[in-house]
């Protein structure tokens, strides 16, 4: 693994920060992309929606992160960027600029959570270059050891941290091979864009390309949390991840029917 890249005087780079950047670039091309396909915005529009949900993104997951643990001074800890929270307060700020500008809101979350999959990917594999994000000790050929990881998977770690009940042969400072959580969300946020991208070209009516994004993220997280090393399974053996997953499909489903019972625009009256 990389815990670094290089330093600029006292600041490190870390392969993390890099995809992060990367994840917001890729996600502005493909905005700017979709509200010109679609005809409903120009890349300023683009520039400004990227902004706020960048803001949004990485303010929503340090306060997610900070409440969960109850500890404040983790606001301002390097680590502790969780999804959910990231996407709830960008959605808002997104929310926010969109009334600013008067764009249409339905048509650009079509747009905006189309590239969603895209950005999760690219952090993902970021979160896999610094050993973060990991699963639970697998014996499968694909299993990965951290040695440099948050925190490494040792078998003391692992004990620790996520109370993993693993043999008392195993030496506490012995390293142990997990399933590489974060590569499984890579792929499948890709096949989760390419979704998006049909939909997009199909032109699939206004809201539709939406609920299916929100539908199979949710989906994807709810999956693979069975297979995440956490300390957060407060729920009858599910995460809070899962439990918020079980929320937006709830949402999306009765989404879903008012989207199907409202008439298509040009249908004829009567």
């Amino acid at each position: 693994m990389i815990p670094e890249l290089f330093r600029i005087g006292n600041f490190a780079i870390s392969p993390f920060g890099v995809m992060m950047v990367a994840a917001f670039l890729a996600g502005y091309f493909h905005l700017n992309w979709g509200l010109r396909h679609l005809g409903i915005g120009n890349e300023d529009d683009a520039s400004s929606i990227i902004f706020a949900a960048g803001i949004g993104g990485i303010l929503g997951s340090k306060i997610y992160y900070a409440v969960l643990y109850g500890d404040w001074h983790l606001l301002f800890d390097r680590a502790g960027l969780v999804w959910y929270g990231g996407f709830v307060l960008a959605s808002l700020l997104v929310m926010w600029v969109l009334r600013r500008r008067h764009l249409p809101f339905v048509p650009v979350a079509d747009v905006t959570l189309s590239g969603v999959p895209l950005g999760y990917a690219l952090g993902r594999v970021g979160c896999f270059l610094v050993g973060d994000d990991y699963g639970m000790p697998t014996d499968l050929p694909w299993g990965v050891a951290f040695p440099h990881g948050l925190p490494r998977t040792t078998v003391a770690n692992l004990r620790a941290e996520y109370g993993l009940d693993l043999p008392a042969n195993l030496a506490p400072d012995s390293l142990v091979r997990v399933h590489p959580t974060q590569l499984y969300e890579t792929a499948l946020g890709l096949l989760i864009w390419l979704v998006g991208l049909y939909l997009l070209r199909r032109r699939v009516r206004s809201g539709g390309t939406a609920l299916a994004m929100l539908t199979l993220l949710a989906c994807e997280r709810f999956a693979i949390e069975f297979l995440r090393a956490k300390d957060d399974r407060f729920f009858a053996g599910l995460t809070l991840a899962q439990v918020i997953s079980l929320g937006i499909l709830l949402l999306t489903a009765v989404l879903w029917l008012r989207w199907r019972s409202r008439p298509r625009a040009g249908a004829a009256a009567g």
